[in-house]
């Protein structure tokens, strides 16, 4: 073992206190140690973040090791990870009083962390391996929690999903052993053109099979299908997660693999990037179709998820700086606003039971704090300015403008635009419903049921993250840039 070994605990202390929650019975004593483990983890990691930290913990082989660093993708993703990972726990302290076994599930929560932020740590393309089917194998539990059939159903067929996905990554994997100087993340890649020479095309094809791969945790077409089966089913605060944070393990795996081990100019202009990007265009449009005609809520939310992680992965393909600056703001953007849009739908399930967008007529005014934060994440979604999805959407529509792609770019905006319209139809219309019910509606029943606050100020927070960063996105566009121009 050598460097900072202190690198291990924002690591394994959610493992080890997740195994102890589990066997907690006191309900006020497991709910301030989930909530004061994930803040000392946010601490932890905000604290590896002010620095360049490497840890190597095994040498399997000259060429396989376990190890980790701090470079800007791994604090990037780290921090956000947390800090919404905390949010989304102190929501859980409310919404699991009203579900079985929530000792068992605030055991995995806080576990799955831990593997995140391994997998936002790993250093080499082994680590990242591992940490990514260890997410999978602690985020199932969060999926079937319920146990009720169609929630197992759901888990399995996230399984078998995640493990065929991550079978495309492994295939890659031995690949990459044999044509890199080394698995070890490095911008520009590490390909060993010496040995390439004669292999482009076998090396493309090895790319493509591992973005799929990869691609299939972030929900891109033709490995999208377990979203919509698997985030309704689960509790809400872990639908939030899923949808707005499991996603983006992909997304870590896609960057790494892409500007870190094949390098971006090994794949410009070829096939593969042209193919991925007609593949995250086709997702963006069916995402936003399927989500439009959904009638449950939840659902909607998840089908919307397949629509904008893709946006991302659009971003990530285009292979310039512009592109990549909009897909890594996209990925904050979504995050905030699709943990938010789920924590309401969870709010209004917990306090109504209500799952059907049509049962939402007139919950504005029942539950104002809870359908005014949905509104402004709804409009983030859409790409209303001021709020925060308007600048990631803008930067992609540059970035593609300003490729060199010509007409695949100018369709890739103008399916960007047309999405952007049909997600104001799936969820501005529920904002109009919550709000302005009609003449029919009853105004004389209405009884406020706001959730209290355990609820309602994560949702505020979310709110008001989601606000601020569209009026003020100068220091996260530079932090992003900076990590670009490593990259490029």
């Amino acid at each position: 073992m050598s460097g900072n070994i202190l690198l291990l605990l924002p690591i394994i202390l959610p493992f080890i206190v997740g195994i102890v929650i589990g066997f907690m019975k006191n309900e006020k004593q497991r709910n301030t140690m989930v909530i004061t483990t994930i803040a000392v983890e946010l601490a932890l990691v905000a604290y590896f973040a002010m620095g360049n930290t490497a840890l190597t913990v095994w040498n399997i082989t000259d060429r396989l090791s376990i190890a980790y660093h701090t470079d800007g993708i791994a604090k990037f993703f780290g921090c956000l990870i947390c800090f919404i990972w905390l949010l989304a726990a102190i929501y859980s302290l409310e919404y699991m009083k009203h579900e079985h076994k929530p000792a068992r599930y605030f055991m995995y929560y806080v576990m799955s962390l831990g593997t995140l932020v391994s997998l936002c740590f790993s250093s080499n393309l082994m680590t990242l391996y591992l940490s990514y089917e260890f997410m999978t194998i602690l985020t199932i539990p969060l999926v079937i929690h319920t146990q009720e059939p169609q929630a197992v159903r759901a888990g399995m067929k996230y399984l078998g999903y995640s493990i065929f996905g991550a079978g495309l990554g492994l295939f890659g994997f031995f690949f990459l052993n044999t044509y890199c100087f080394t698995t070890e993340f490095a911008p520009g890649g590490t390909l060993n053109m010496a040995l390439v020479g004669g292999q482009e095309n076998l090396l493309l094809w090895v790319y493509f099979l591992m973005a799929i791969g990869f691609g299939c945790k972030a929900g891109m077409f033709p490995l999208h299908a377990w979203l919509p089966t698997a985030h309704p089913v689960a509790p809400s605060p872990a639908s939030a997660v899923l949808s707005g944070i499991i996603t983006k393990g992909g997304v870590i795996c896609i960057i790494r693999v892409t500007f870190f081990l094949f390098g971006a100019d090994f794949i410009r202009g070829s096939w593969v990037q042209i193919t991925l990007l007609i593949l995250a265009m086709a997702t963006i449009f069916m995402g936003s179709m399927l989500a439009y005609k959904e009638k449950v809520l939840k659902k909607r939310l998840a089908y919307s998820t397949v629509s904008q992680v893709s946006y991302v992965l659009f971003g990530l393909m285009l292979l310039t700086p512009i592109g990549f600056s909009g897909a890594l703001l996209q990925v904050v953007y979504h995050a905030i606003a699709k943990n938010l849009l789920f924590l309401c739908a969870g709010a209004i399930i917990y306090k109504k039971g209500t799952i059907y967008v049509n049962q939402l007529k007139g919950v504005g005014k029942e539950m104002p704090v809870v359908m005014g934060c949905f509104t402004i994440g709804a409009l983030s979604l859409v790409g209303i300015p001021p709020t925060a999805g308007f600048i990631s959407k803008w930067f992609l529509a540059q970035g593609a403008l300003g490729s060199p792609l010509g007409t695949l770019a100018v369709v890739g905006v103008a399916i960007l635009m047309v999405s952007a319209l049909l997600t104001a139809g799936y969820l501005i219309s529920i904002v109009s419903n919550a709000f302005f019910p009609g003449n029919n509606f009853d105004y004389e029943a209405v009884s406020k049921k706001e959730p209290n606050g355990l609820m309602t100020v994560p949702l505020m927070v979310l709110a008001v993250a989601i606000v601020l960063l569209g009026v003020y996105p100068n220091g996260l566009e530079a932090l992003i840039s900076s990590i670009s121009g490593v990259i490029f």
